[in-house]
């Protein structure tokens, strides 16, 4: 009895290995299960929202989406006014007025896909003709000077009033003074985009923790 137990003892070992060698053997051939994918559920911008639905398949990083996929903005209180005035009978900018410039110049290098039309506009003093020409000329002096600061010529837009949509229908110097100007419209400015809350963003002025 007690050999046979002593026998039992010994090949348990080279039993439970043949066991566990048999059953390797058929994990090995068991055939790994097949996914289909009927929908293509791919996200090209990684906004969350799937190619087959997103409308803007462009969509900056981090920015924060609608349902449709699109980029959601905020009107800024950035620099996008132009108003420079000149002496009578002149295109010269008076240098005070180069800060202006600078500032228009980095909000369209900020913003490529904006454009921007120069307005020209001259006194009732002088010519009809004469002024026509003259609030041309004043536009592209402060074309060229926005293509100093950077800014490509095809993004710059001008246009000569002359004596017409006046500032200021006074006859007097300051009248004139106000309508011998040059302003700006800026084209194609939807807002700042707004931005994803994550841990490293900073809360808005109203809003607090506690």
């Amino acid at each position: 009895m007690k050999l046979r137990y002593l026998l039992f003892l010994v090949s348990l070992p080279v039993w439970s290995k043949n066991l566990a060698d048999q059953s390797q053997d058929e994990y090995n051939y068991i055939a790994p299960p097949t996914v289909v994918q009927t929908f293509d559920l791919a996200d090209s911008d990684h906004d969350g929202v799937i190619n087959a639905r997103d409308l803007c398949p462009k969509t900056p990083k981090n920015a924060n989406i609608d349902n449709d996929g699109c980029e959601t903005y905020h009107r800024s209180k950035t620099q996008r006014q132009l108003r420079i005035l000149f002496e009578n009978d002149s295109s010269n900018i008076n240098s005070i007025f180069h800060v202006q410039i600078k500032q228009m110049a980095r909000f369209l290098a900020n913003y490529p896909e904006t454009s921007i039309e120069l307005r020209g506009y001259a006194s009732f003093s002088g010519e009809t003709q004469y002024n026509q020409a003259l609030s041309k000329q004043r536009a592209n002096r402060v074309k060229a000077r926005l293509i100093k600061e950077g800014v490509s010529a095809d993004r710059i837009r001008i246009v000569g009033f002359g004596e017409s949509n006046p500032e200021a229908t006074g006859e007097d110097q300051v009248s004139d003074a106000k309508n011998r100007r040059v302003s700006a419209t800026v084209v194609g400015y939807k807002g700042d985009v707004e931005k994803r809350w994550t841990i490293f963003s900073t809360l808005p002025p109203n809003r607090h923790t506690y």
